[in-house]
């Protein structure tokens, strides 16, 4: 039986029968077979999502490179824009020249269908980006959804109409009736509501009626469709008629579309009960999705959080919330309408300060608390930052509009670790907003400085680097030692060898040692550690280098330090890659898994590179090129420089490689791996090349999901199910559905089997 190939994209798949639009989707189809940029225009509500989702999915085999879907609704800061596209992609915004030139550079080869959806808000920025897009990327399209066009060369623009109406009359046959557009939707959503809903003769009229009251619109039909678990259509169309006679004075004369769906937001709305009313008011807060345990924080009230989850339960029947699966954790987000109608509710209420307030105070807090140690449980706190970025950016756009410069600098500041293996620039643009705005004083902003210079330093930019960093390194030196000061010196050392400055970075070093050497502070001693390592990197002293690295390499494995942990293997393995002292193949392959676990794609892409090095000189000259191949591709994917002393290695091997292969040979190794996804890359780096020995690998290096592993790490250490839901951001119940889970994969009976399988199968547990 042959496998059918996955279609490259990010297109998920349909939760809900896709109804009609037979000619819009031929138009449209029609239109991107011609046209660089289409664009489908029409009102909220009318289903502009579905009909680019579902015409995506079918073209995505004729791309090479598939669709790709990037939600704009989320995104208020127009200059993030290009960010949310990157990371639609699932490029990494780490790249020196920032998020657009990651992204143009990318697509510059690519075939592949780019929607944006939702740009009404972004028109300018939106436009900006399809333009630039189509003259970089010659062979991509772009696909737009707005309620008003882009206005931009070669754009087609396809008007996205209300669903076809049934006629007035009778005179239809029930069974064709049963196929117009809107008939058909509403049929099958309140089936799907009720459980044995049926279009009849008794009920036809009244179906009629309701398609026409409401003009064909999707989302007013799901709204009233839900209504038929409680009342029969007869019903509801009264209801609506009631309302609609209020609004033209009693004559049924028609209305605009925005004002018949504002009408059916109205009707569901005050069906609500009070307290449930208040809850959809404050949901209007979350730009994305969120967990039952924000939504708790936000909206509970005197009733406490059962009345919370009752509302969200009741909100979600009522197609007033979407409930989606991230992971092991349901979350929940608005429709972008919806949205829109309740946080004009919170507006009206007089709440809205107030929400806001306990919004920002909620996030800032609970990002700050687990900033606290985010490094030693680095994988779980950045699978939740993840699932809350949307939030976190919102609260940060509102920060920064109501120059609230103290708190925006604290958000950023918990954030660093997302900043430092997610997203770079970005941060790097966040920081330099709040500080260039704040008070101009070291003494409060030293953590600031500090972030900015570290971020710069991950920007291959020494001269921001150092300025911000000795900066911060004079304001923690009044202060006394202590580990910032420490860590400060560390970072500052970098920064100036990295600037070619080798002295200074020496006499730093010095001073980071001196500084940690009067604490009994791990990230202190790592700091130090670290300064030590990249000084030997830069003067070209190995010896060190490895030294160093070797030192710290048990003490961040102790201590469950993933990150440093990496970088520690990393730099011995490419020590022993340049000296041939020993094989480095061991530390770089750790490196590589570990890597992977982080989802730190710069590492991975330095990491393929070495072991493709490695491979050459050892003689597998097939899977070398491949290799470098893959590397190539992973550096596309990043926009990372080449480390300089991996750079001439792959210089050298590929130039020595083509000589022993063949030019033609090699080219095709060459370029079986630059068309690997990135996942099989890393199994063919770290030592698999068939795609059963894939299979098996993959089974060895990962017999859990993410975060199954992260509960069994858990459980390893002690911790019951209430300490690990706490300390992964979840519920308990949860927890308890991932043990079971745990048990059922590995065949064990008890918590005790897991744990020990954890001792002896993961070296990174971590001791507490």
């Amino acid at each position: 039986m042959t496998r059918t190939a996955r279609v490259p994209g990010n297109l998920a798949a349909e939760t809900s029968s896709f109804v009609g639009r037979r000619h819009e989707v031929a138009e449209l189809r029609s239109k991107l077979a011609s046209a660089r940029i289409v664009s489908l225009v029409g009102p909220g509500g009318v289903g502009k999502t579905r009909l680019a989702v579902r015409v995506a999915t079918d073209l995505a085999r004729g791309f090479a490179d598939g669709a790709w879907l990037v939600e704009l609704a989320e995104v208020r800061d127009p200059a993030l824009l290009p960010n949310s596209a990157a990371r639609a992609l699932a490029l990494r915004d780490q790249a020196p020249g920032g998020a657009l030139a990651l992204l143009l550079s990318y697509l510059a080869d690519k075939q592949l269908l780019l929607v944006l959806d939702n740009c009404e808000h972004l028109l300018d920025a939106a436009a900006g980006l399809a333009t630039s897009v189509v003259e970089a990327a010659p062979q991509v399209r772009v696909l737009a959804t707005s309620r008003e066009p882009l206005s931009v060369p070669g754009e087609q623009v396809l008007p996205v109409p209300p669903l076809e109406l049934p006629f007035a009359d009778d005179a239809e046959p029930l069974g064709l009736l049963g196929q117009n557009e809107a008939v058909s939707l509403f049929i099958q959503r309140a089936a799907a509501a009720s459980g044995a809903f049926e279009l009849t003769a008794d009920n036809r009229s009244a179906v009629v009626g309701l398609c026409r009251r409401l003009d064909g619109l999707p989302l007013a039909l799901e709204l009233a469709a839900v209504r038929t678990r409680v009342l029969t259509v007869q019903q509801i169309l009264a209801h609506l008629d009631d309302r609609f006679a209020l609004l033209t004075s009693g004559f049924r004369v028609a209305l605009p579309r925005h004002q018949t769906l504002r009408t059916t937001l109205d009707w569901s709305y005050e069906l609500l009960p009070a307290g449930s009313q208040a809850v959809l008011r404050r949901l209007s807060l979350f730009a994305g999705r969120f967990t039952l345990e924000d939504a708790e924080a936000i909206c509970a009230s005197d009733a406490g959080a059962a009345h919370v989850l009752d509302s969200l339960s009741s909100l979600v029947d009522k197609s007033l919330l979407l409930k989606e699966e991230v992971g092991p954790v349901a979350s929940f987000r608005l429709h972008e309408t919806t949205r829109e109608y309740a946080a004009e509710k919170l507006r009206e209420s007089g709440e809205e300060q107030t929400a806001q307030r306990d919004f920002g105070n909620y996030y800032v807090s609970r990002c700050r608390e687990a900033a606290d140690g985010a490094r030693f449980r680095i994988v779980e706190w950045l699978e939740w930052i993840d699932l809350e970025i949307d939030n976190l950016r919102s609260l940060l756009h509102r920060l920064r509009s109501d120059g609230d410069h103290e708190q925006g600098l604290q958000l950023v500041g918990a954030l660093v670790w997302y900043w430092v293996t997610r997203a770079t620039t970005e941060g790097q643009r966040w920081i330099e907003l709040f500080l260039d705005a704040a008070p101009d004083d070291p003494r409060t902003n030293t953590g600031a400085h500090f972030l900015r210079g570290f971020l710069a330093i991950l920007q291959a930019n020494p001269a921001t680097a150092r300025r911000e960093l000795e900066r911060a390194a004079d304001a923690e030196r009044t202060a006394g030692t202590s580990r910032r000061l420490a860590e400060t010196l560390a970072m500052a050392s970098v920064a100036a060898n990295m600037a070619g400055d080798h002295a200074s970075g020496q006499q730093l070093c010095d001073e980071a040692r001196a500084a940690a050497a009067q604490l009994s502070d791990l990230e202190a001693t790592l700091a130090s550690l670290q300064a030590q390592a990249m000084n030997g990197f830069f003067t070209g002293d190995l010896e060190t280098f490895r030294a160093a690295s070797s030192q710290a390499e048990p003490l961040s494995r102790a201590a469950g330090d993933l990150y440093t942990l990496e970088i520690w293997l990393m730099n011995q393995g490419i020590a022993a890659l340049l000296t041939q002292s020993e094989d480095p193949t061991p530390h770089l392959t750790e490196a590589l898994q570990l890597a992977d676990r982080i989802d730190d794609r710069v590492s991975q892409f330095h990491l393929v590179g070495a072991l493709g090095v490695q491979a050459a000189a050892s003689g597998d000259h097939s899977r070398a090129a491949r290799l470098f191949g893959a590397t190539e591709r992973l550096r596309t994917e990043t926009g990372a420089k080449v480390n300089p002393v991996l750079a001439p290695l792959l210089e050298d091997r590929g130039d020595s490689l083509r000589a022993q292969l063949g030019g033609a040979s090699y080219d095709t190794e060459f370029r079986a791996g630059a068309t690997m996804s990135r996942s099989n890359a890393l199994l063919l780096a770290l030592g698999s090349s068939s795609p059963r020995e894939q299979a098996g690998l993959k089974a060895v290096l990962a017999p859990l999901a993410k975060r199954e592993t992260e509960v069994a790490r858990l459980i390893s250490q002690g911790l019951t199910n209430r300490q690990i839901g706490s300390r992964l951001f979840i519920s308990e119940r949860t927890v308890e559905n991932h043990v079971r889970n745990i048990m059922d994969k590995l065949g064990f009976t008890s918590r005790t089997q897991i744990a020990t399988w954890v001792t002896l199968t993961n070296p990174l547990t971590r001791d507490s």
